[in-house]
């Protein structure tokens, strides 16, 4: 089922509001929900998933399911379509008695980042093409937090920091949070690319050591 979201003008606690007051009956899906909460939603939870990784070392492993994670988030975003998920996690009822209180403190909270972020360089968040490319953007920041490079400092902050501020700052409409994406991503390839260069001007040395 192809559902497209709506747009995302609305601060993320406004969202959440209107979801939370959208919510009728004793049970509602995890369809519905999503459906509800739409992009906001899914851009929130690539931002809780970069969480772990804003240390400089991270448990090793744990990079390899998130980054999977938002990969998978950050495609549906660019396609603007709900993420695939198996119809029987889709269709499961869930009773809203517990889950309209767990999202009322959840929106409290978040109503606090909204004043921290504004909209602003409008042209790095607005319009589909540009929010494809963001979407594209966490993707290849879900890409490089998946490399098997845990143990080395910083090899998940920086891609991590760069999904929090795409994702924080396309919810918001702050391009200059986007554009501070943008440059952790530019600078975590530059760490990589420093990094498999070491490694490899090693490896012939070590050839050549043994060789000779």
């Amino acid at each position: 089922m192809a559902i497209e979201f709506d747009d995302t003008e609305r601060s993320l606690s406004d969202t959440l509001a209107g979801m939370i007051a959208s919510i009728r009956g004793n049970t509602i899906t995890l369809r519905e929900l999503m459906i509800e909460i739409g992009e906001h939603g899914f851009l929130l939870l690539c931002a809780l998933l970069t969480l772990p990784f804003l240390i400089p070392v991270s448990i090793p492993g744990v990079s390899t399911v998130f980054g999977a994670a938002i990969i998978l988030i950050s495609l549906a975003i660019t396609l603007n379509r709900l993420p695939w998920l198996p119809q029987r996690i889709l269709d499961r009822q869930i009773e809203t008695e517990k889950l309209v209180p767990t999202l009322q403190k959840g929106a409290a909270l978040v109503s606090k980042l909204d004043r921290y972020v504004r909209p602003r360089l409008h042209f790095l968040t607005q319009g589909a093409v540009m929010s494809r490319f963001n979407g594209l953007m966490i993707m290849a920041g879900g890409v490089l937090l998946m490399f098997p490079l845990g143990l080395i400092p910083l090899s998940n902050t920086l891609p991590g920091i760069a999904i929090l501020l795409l994702s924080l700052g396309i919810i918001q409409r702050d391009g200059l949070m986007v554009a501070g994406g943008y440059l952790f991503l530019v600078a975590t390839t530059v760490y990589f690319t420093v990094l498999a260069y070491a490694a490899f001007a090693a490896g012939q040395g070590l050839s050549q050591f043994f060789v000779s």
